[in-house]
């Protein structure tokens, strides 16, 4: 193996590592969804007031929900699987980039779907603007180090298939 290519080949497994460790950590937050928002609602009143009031009715909502219906809390439960199982197919281009490159581009226009679902379906749910554009930050920071990832790739498919005499190493 060449030395540019190594060399690539390390930066996108770092890529897409940190891209699986941050999907399962954006996934499994899903889970204590109450008791994470009973801690921040002890600095709530950092926050601008209109976040302070959102924070405010979320939490009653969730805590309200988890008292009298608490298997509501089975579909968050299945979105945290959801981002475990999403971040388990990024091993297929972890272990070989090139074959599995399609992967990446899920990814990618998976980030691009979050746009449309965030600013249709959260007005329909009564989501505010500022907390749509947040969701919305998922999406761009997201394809973020994915369209790094397809950038390496592309670059190592054309060093290997470029013919040995442009490569500069010679047979002896």
């Amino acid at each position: 193996m060449r030395p540019e290519e190594a060399q690539l080949r390390r930066k996108i497994k770092a890529w897409i590592t940190f891209f699986i460790i941050a999907l399962i950590l954006s996934g499994i937050t899903a889970f204590p969804i109450e008791s994470q928002l009973s801690v921040v609602m002890k600095f709530r009143d950092r926050f601008p007031l209109s976040l302070q009031n959102w924070l405010s009715t979320i939490y009653s909502a969730v805590k309200t929900t988890n008292t009298n219906y608490p298997y509501l809390a089975y579909g968050t439960d299945w979105l945290a699987f959801a981002h475990i199982v999403i971040a388990t197919a990024f091993i297929g281009p972890l272990r070989d980039p090139l074959r599995n490159i399609w992967v990446i581009q899920f990814g990618m226009i998976a980030c691009v779907m979050i746009f449309p679902l965030a600013l249709i379906a959260g007005p329909i749910r009564g989501i505010p603007m500022f907390w749509q554009l947040i969701d919305c930050s998922f999406g761009l920071l997201g394809i973020i180090p994915l369209y790094v990832c397809y950038r390496y790739i592309k670059t190592l498919e054309s060093i290997q298939v470029r013919p040995l005499s442009q490569t500069h190493e010679y047979k002896h």
